[in-house]
């Protein structure tokens, strides 16, 4: 009987930890009740819920610029469409507009401010003349200033693509150079900055991890952006890439290139400096420099002149 006590003790033991674990892990009553409850009163919104949550301009204004673009996409020809969708992909979509809302936008502000205008002057009793011309030269310039807008847009995007891109291309160098694979090199570039390039870097891998090729996906950078340099340095890669030369050599090369052409900006604008200096010397300083030196003997002259 000795011998078993402590079998039976162990055995005892072993059954009260059991016991213990299953109590502690098995839920209080309340809260399988809370759990159930939270399952079942959680209420799938609708259809009318869900676009209500969307904003103002998802709701009402693309509806409208897209039925504007629809009524003018019979007069316009399939080449200005496809043109107005390369500018939009070339100023990295703005607010997400197409084609059509882009050209609904047009519409809307050509007629808007020309009919606001026509109302104001009806309203004023105005000639046939003011009723006619000032409101059709309002719409006029109202349809033109959306495409003025974006045309400053992809200048400007183009320009800090320009910029940051030397920059890039030394860091991606370095980076393969030190062991990195193009793509994790090129990962790294886009987590070192937060330009539009390296925007555009991350969208590039983005598509070849969904499964599209490394070419497929620069060539598609270059269209996108459509940077001289940058369709340059996309060429030599996708080059390399063909003809199993080495990436190494290629970004070193190119990174060289890059500085070379930065340094070559720097100077041409370095030189246009002084013809840019030109109309504000001769209109605002040169002006006020002879008023400065001249205006006191003015009225000494003049009297000299009257007697």
């Amino acid at each position: 009987m000795q011998q078993m006590l402590p079998v039976l003790s162990i055995t005892i033991m072993v059954v009260a930890l059991v016991l213990v674990v299953l109590g502690v892990r098995k839920p209080r009553p309340q809260v399988v009740i809370e759990e159930r409850l939270s399952q079942f009163g959680h209420r799938v919104p609708t259809l009318e819920e869900l676009e209500l949550q969307q904003p103002f301009s998802e709701r009402v204004l693309k509806p409208l610029l897209r039925r504007l673009a629809g009524m003018m996409s019979r007069f316009a020809p399939k080449t200005s469409h496809q043109r107005l969708r390369q500018k939009l992909v070339e100023a990295g979509n703005p607010a997400n507009l197409g084609p059509a809302e882009f050209t609904g936008l047009r519409v809307l502000l050509a007629g808007g401010l020309g009919g606001l205008l026509f109302v104001l002057f009806l309203m004023s009793g105005s000639s046939l003349l003011y009723l006619i011309l000032f409101p059709a030269v309002v719409g006029a310039i109202g349809y033109l200033l959306p495409g003025i807008w974006l045309g400053t847009r992809i200048k400007r995007r183009k320009t800090a693509i320009i910029r940051a891109l030397p920059d890039a291309i030394d860091l991606l160098t370095i980076s393969v150079e030190a062991g990195l694979g193009f793509d994790p090199a090129l990962q790294r570039v886009v987590e070192k900055w937060d330009n539009e390039l390296t925007r555009e870097f991350g969208r590039m891998l983005s598509e070849i991890r969904m499964g599209q090729s490394r070419r497929e996906a620069l060539r598609d950078l270059a269209a996108r952006t459509n940077v001289d340099d940058l369709n340059v340095f996309v060429s030599a890669v996708v080059q390399a890439d063909q003809l199993g030369v080495s990436i190494t050599q290629v970004l070193r090369v190119q990174s060289k290139q890059m500085r070379m052409r930065r340094r070559q900006r720097a100077e041409e604008q370095a030189h246009k400096a002084p013809v840019k200096m030109i109309f504000p010397m001769v209109f605002l300083i040169f002006p006020a420099l002879y008023i400065v030196l001249l205006g006191p003997s003015v009225p000494i002259v003049w009297e000299a002149f009257v007697r």
